[in-house]
């Protein structure tokens, strides 16, 4: 019974039915039928007119969204245990060729305005200090933590007044707008966003990400950078088709808050005496001692032990409620 990632996850059926469908002749990279709808499929999402391009991977979808706001000589400003920072194995400064992460505190891996302003604060104006040049904020967050429209408008702000690019890596986007209920666009590019990683892995895709631009005109220089990485597939339609069955009728959103539900009934199992942070997608961080998590896997569950006494549970768009009330029962039972 499996909470340990999203990840492992299968690819929802209408993921594969579009693959099956895609299977055809069609023109090569990214000129097939399928390709050329994303803009205006995103554009109708999102209620303004974007640009939309598929990468193969989360990483890349940060990575080369962040090269378009960062220069080689400029730094990235995001939280101290952001993806970015924890999990590209310095990716970021491969694709920027050189830009520097500057990290920030927060509590449960979000930024504040104030740890913004601070944080642009102690860096210098002189030739010898790294001038920042964008803000990277996750949502929702490496603990699970969603990012209200408010929050990500008042980053916004302090990102324009202080002449910074503003990217929000949406690996699990989905799971916080599922959770929040805000329109994508509040919690985006009317917030101030100007690149949007957009993830469809995790919530049952099986290897596509879009990357969102809200300026069509800043992702002039991506084809070319995604080409230059290794990210151009000669069978681009296979990406595509995936996304557009995710965004037909909402699927995205209902894989989200099926796992989000999912999340919520673990989470009451637990009680606030066990929970680390607040259960806002899909992501649970519990106190168990080793001597608990060993109980627990001994009756079929496999999960991430994240710290000494801290275990993450993650749950899936497909997750079976049996194991769900089953797990539930056994973290009660402790």
């Amino acid at each position: 019974m499996r909470f340990f990632s999203d990840n492992a996850a299968p690819a929802c059926p209408q993921v594969m039915d579009a693959l099956a469908k895609a299977n055809r002749l069609d023109t090569a990279y990214d000129g097939d039928a399928w390709s050329k709808q994303l803009d205006g499929a995103f554009s109708d999402l999102f209620g303004t007119q974007v640009r939309a391009l598929w990468v193969t991977t989360g990483t890349a979808a940060n990575c080369l969204g962040l090269a378009t706001l960062c220069p080689p000589h400029g730094a990235i400003l995001c939280h101290q245990v952001a993806h970015i920072e924890v999990d590209e194995a310095g990716a970021p400064a491969f694709f920027t060729h050189g830009a520097k992460l500057t990290l920030l505190p927060g509590p449960g891996a979000k930024l504040t305005p104030e740890a913004v302003e601070e944080g642009c604060s102690r860096i210098g104006t002189s030739v010898h200090q790294i001038p920042p040049a964008a803000l990277s904020i996750t949502n929702a967050t490496e603990y699970g933590l969603s990012y209200r429209p408010d929050e990500v408008g008042a980053l916004g702000e302090v990102a324009k007044r202080l002449g910074l690019g503003f990217h929000m890596d949406g690996a699990r986007f989905a799971n916080a707008v599922a959770f929040t209920g805000a329109d994508p666009a509040e919690v985006t590019w009317r917030a101030g966003v100007d690149v949007l990683s957009f993830g469809f892995v995790k919530n049952g895709g099986m290897n596509a990400e879009a990357l969102i631009f809200f300026d069509p005109a800043k992702a002039d220089l991506v084809p070319r950078l995604r080409k230059r990485a290794g990210h151009l597939l000669s069978k681009g339609r296979y990406l595509a088709a995936q996304i557009l069955a995710m965004l037909e009728n909402d699927l995205w959103l209902s894989n989200a808050r099926a796992a989000n539900a999912a999340a919520a009934a673990l989470a009451e199992a637990a009680g606030p005496e066990r929970l680390i942070y607040p259960v806002e997608a899909n992501e649970l961080f519990v106190r168990m001692t080793a001597e608990e998590a060993a109980a627990i896997r001994a009756q079929g569950f496999d999960f991430y032990d994240w710290a000494p006494g801290e275990a993450r549970l993650v749950t899936s768009w497909d997750q079976e409620m049996d194991a769900v009330g089953r797990l539930a029962a056994a973290i009660k039972a402790l």
